[in-house]
């Protein structure tokens, strides 16, 4: 195989962004988080700060709403209205990933990346996740919030990521049907998650690190 690319889905507070990172140093490749914000940008034309105002944080309406902007790989042109529109920006981000996917190995967090590459053969889906409580926990000690507040704060992130997938997607975040391995972390150390997913490398893609 050329190249392959790791695509995590997590939860807030799971450490699924630094388990991310582990894994793009313990391999040897890149890792893509809110870079993609820049290479959209770059590609667009668009203000970084659009994309950075629209990354993974769907507006009030889409907490209710349902799927209707499912990603189909469209760019809308710079001559129509909707040019800056969210649809718009995640297209952009979507063909950033595309891009990627073909030419190097990754590891990518977020931006429903699991999905824009649902029809390559040369990626691994996961996602990362916890129990509410030791979410609580892990966000309390990263110095984010304390107290009452960092409970609504977990919820509410998860809930807007629910929402932005769910909305571009049309599928529901959190389902096993999306991923090809899911991690507890309340369960397993991030030493553990990092030899895991190298053990699926190994089992799906015959890649031994």
């Amino acid at each position: 195989m050329k190249n392959y690319v790791i695509t995590i889905a997590r939860g807030s507070g799971s450490g699924g962004r630094a388990i991310g990172q582990m894994l793009a140093k313990e391999l040897n490749i890149s890792f893509y988080d809110r870079d993609l914000l820049k290479l959209a940008s770059d590609e667009s034309g668009i203000n970084e700060s659009l994309f950075a105002k629209a990354d993974e944080k769907p507006n009030h309406s889409l907490l209710y709403n349902v799927a209707k902007k499912v990603y189909k790989g469209q760019i809308i042109p710079p001559d129509r209205d909707d040019f800056i529109s969210n649809e718009n920006l995640f297209n952009y981000q979507a063909k950033i990933i595309k891009e990627l996917a073909q030419k190097e190995s990754c590891v990518i967090v977020g931006r429903c990346a699991d999905f824009v590459l649902k029809d390559f053969d040369n990626v691994l889906r996961i996602f990362v996740h916890a129990p509410l409580e030791d979410c609580i926990q892990t966000v309390e000690d990263m110095g984010i919030c304390s107290g009452k507040q960092t409970k609504n704060y977990v919820q509410t992130i998860d809930k807007r990521r629910a929402a932005y997938y769910h909305y571009f997607t049309g599928n529901d975040w959190k389902s096993a049907d999306n991923y090809d391995l899911c991690l507890n972390t309340s369960h397993l150390n991030r030493e553990q998650c990092i030899q895991l997913v190298k053990s699926y490398l190994k089992i799906k893609f015959g890649i031994d690190h």
